[in-house]
């Protein structure tokens, strides 16, 4: 390997933009210590592993079973 690299002929990936995107999201604070403490375990960044998630998720087509509870 090189000591230093010459990088002032780069150029920036144009479809780097395509791959991901930038969001805010509110997730619960018992989520993202879930999602912490499963990093820690695996040595995967947190919110790389939520995107996993989502996207095996989306993938699968799964839908929440969420029942709402009725008000009187």
């Amino acid at each position: 390997m090189r000591k230093e690299y010459d990088f002032s002929k780069s150029q920036k990936n144009p479809y780097a933009k395509h791959f991901k995107q930038q969001i805010t999201i509110r997730l619960d604070t018992e989520t993202i210590a879930y999602f912490k403490g499963l990093a820690e375990k695996t040595d995967i960044p947190y919110q790389n592993l939520i995107n996993l998630f989502l996207m095996d998720c989306a993938r699968k087509e799964r839908v929440p079973a969420v029942k709402w509870l009725k008000s009187h």
